[in-house]
C-alpha cells in the first residue's frame, strides 16, 4: 500500500503540479492499529450543506485558498516536493494539498480516533528522516486516551506514545520536532488543572522523547503547568522551543520552553499573551526572529518580533483579521509562504458553503505579496 501511495504522491495533482523534490514513503509492516478497525469508526456523513470531497470549489477565484471543502483540517506538515499532508480533525482523513491549487487528493484515513470534545487527529510532523523512512507522526485521541502514532502513507499506526490522559477539553496536540532532532507533544490538562501540576502525570506538559518514544533523560515531562498546548514551534534565529497555550477564555500565552520549568507557578511570565477576543491560540511556526500564531476565536494570525534573547521587540501585527473566520495550525514553506487551515466547521464558527479551508499566503514584508 505504502508503495501504491509513493507512485500516486509523485504524479500530478491534475492541475499541473510538478514536484520540487522526492517523496518515498517506505512500508514498515503492518503494526497495530490506533483503536478498532475502520469498518468500526466509518466518519459520519457530511451534512447536507458541506461539500462532498476537498477541492478548489467557490473559492476558485481567491489565489490564497489552495483547497477548500474540507472538515476541520487541524494538522498539517509540508513533504520534501513543496505539497503538504494536511489532517482533518473529525474524520481522521489525510490529503495531498497543492501550493498551485490542483484538486487535493485524499491519501488514507487513520482509524480509531474518537473526536468528542475537542478530540480528535489534533497534530502531525514528518520524520526527521522523512526522505529515506517515509513516517509521519500524528497526534491522535481515542476513546480511553491521547497518543502519539508514526505510519506510512497508506500503512497502520503504530504507537509510539500511549496514556497521555483524555478529556472532553484541553486535549492538547502540539507535536514537532526539534533542532535536537527529539520529538516534542504538547498535550493538555483534560480539564483536570491538577494534572498539569503533578510530575507524574503526562497532562498539562511538553514532553520530550525520541523518535521511537523513549524518554529523554529521566523521563518524558520536560515542562509543565499548562492548560491546553495546542501548537509548538522551533526557532532556528533564537534556539529556542516556543509553545501556545490556549486557556479557552483567554488569555493565551505564547511560552519559551525551558526544561523542568512549572508555568502554573506565579512569576512564569510568558512571552507574550492575548486577551480572549483576540486568542484561542491554534497554531505557531517561528522564523528569523519572527513567530506567527493562528488565532480561532481572534480570526487573525498574530505576528510576534523577537529579539535574539526571545523578548517582544514591537508591537504584533496582525493578517487575514476576520478574511477567513477562525484561523488554526500554521506553517511556513521554503519559499517564505504561510500555509494555514480555518477552522469554521468545528461546530463554534460560522462555515461558508465552501469550508473548511487550506490557505497559502505570503506575508506582508515578502516581495508579491497575496491580498492581505
Amino acid at each position: 500500500m505504502a508503495v501504491l501511495a509513493a507512485a500516486v504522491l509523485t504524479a500530478c495533482g491534475g492541475g499541473g503540479y510538478h514536484p520540487a523534490g522526492p517523496f518515498r514513503p517506505l512500508p514498515e509492516g503492518a503494526p497495530p492499529e490506533v483503536g478498532p478497525p475502520p469498518s468500526q469508526t466509518a466518519p459520519a456523513p457530511r451534512a447536507p450543506d458541506q461539500p462532498a470531497e476537498p477541492g478548489a470549489g467557490p473559492a476558485a477565484g481567491d489565489p490564497n485558498v489552495v483547497a477548500s471543502g474540507l472538515s476541520v483540517p487541524t494538522g498539517l506538515a509540508l513533504l520534501p516536493d513543496g505539497s503538504a499532508v494536511v489532517g482533518e480533525r473529525d474524520t481522521g482523513r489525510l490529503l495531498q494539498v497543492f501550493p498551485d491549487r490542483s484538486p487535493a487528493r485524499e491519501l488514507m484515513t487513520v482509524a480509531g480516533i474518537d473526536t468528542a470534545g475537542d478530540g480528535g487527529l489534533l497534530g502531525l510532523a514528518l520524520s526527521p528522516t522523512f526522505v529515506e523512512d517515509g513516517l509521519l507522526y500524528a497526534y491522535v485521541s481515542t476513546a480511553t486516551d491521547n497518543r502519539v502514532v508514526r505510519f506510512p502513507i497508506g500503512g497502520t499506526p503504530n504507537p509510539v506514545l500511549t496514556g497521555i490522559p483524555r478529556g472532553e477539553v484541553h486535549n492538547g496536540g502540539g507535536l514537532a520536532f526539534g533542532l535536537d532532532g527529539n520529538l516534542f507533544v504538547g498535550t493538555g490538562d483534560a480539564g483536570n488543572p491538577a494534572l498539569a501540576a503533578d510530575p507524574a502525570s503526562l497532562a498539562g506538559k511538553v514532553l520530550r522523547v525520541t523518535v521511537f518514544g523513549a524518554p529523554v533523560g529521566a523521563g518524558p515531562v520536560f515542562s509543565r503547568g499548562f492548560r491546553d498546548v495546542t501548537a509548538l514551534c522551533p526557532s532556528v534565529a533564537d534556539q529556542k522551543l516556543y509553545a501556545t497555550d490556549d486557556a479557552t477564555g483567554g488569555p493565551d500565552e505564547l511560552n519559551a520552553i525551558v526544561e523542568d520549568k512549572d508555568y502554573g507557578q506565579p512569576g512564569s511570565d510568558p512571552v507574550i499573551d492575548f486577551p480572549a477576543d483576540q486568542a484561542g491560540l491554534g497554531g505557531c511556526t517561528a522564523s528569523g526572529g519572527t513567530v506567527f500564531l493562528g488565532a480561532l476565536d481572534g480570526q487573525r494570525v498574530h505576528v510576534v518580533p523577537l529579539d535574539p534573547s526571545g523578548a517582544v521587540t514591537d508591537q504584533p501585527k496582525d493578517l487575514l483579521t476576520g478574511q477567513y473566520g477562525r484561523l488554526r495550525t500554521v506553517v511556513l514553506d521554503a519559499q517564505g509562504a504561510l500555509w494555514i487551515t480555518t477552522s469554521n466547521r468545528d461546530g463554534i464558527g460560522t462555515p461558508a458553503a465552501d469550508d473548511d479551508k487550506v490557505l497559502r499566503i505570503l506575508p506582508p514584508t515578502s516581495q508579491g505579496s497575496s491580498q492581505l
